[in-house]
């Protein structure tokens, strides 16, 4: 009986770890999911800095 202990936690311990990391990469924009993308910022000139 210990036997089918052990593999229904580690089947148990998979199901919750795999959404849990899936959720965390989707989350913080890895794994190749919607990559963040860098925004162009308007370059400075001594123009806009006497304003």
């Amino acid at each position: 009986m210990l036997r089918l202990e052990q593999i229904t936690a580690l089947f148990l311990a998979a199901a919750l770890a795999i959404p849990s990391y899936w959720f965390f990469w989707t989350m913080a924009g890895g794994g190749g999911y919607d990559r963040r993308t860098t925004q162009e910022l308007p370059k400075i000139s001594p123009e806009n800095l006497q304003k």
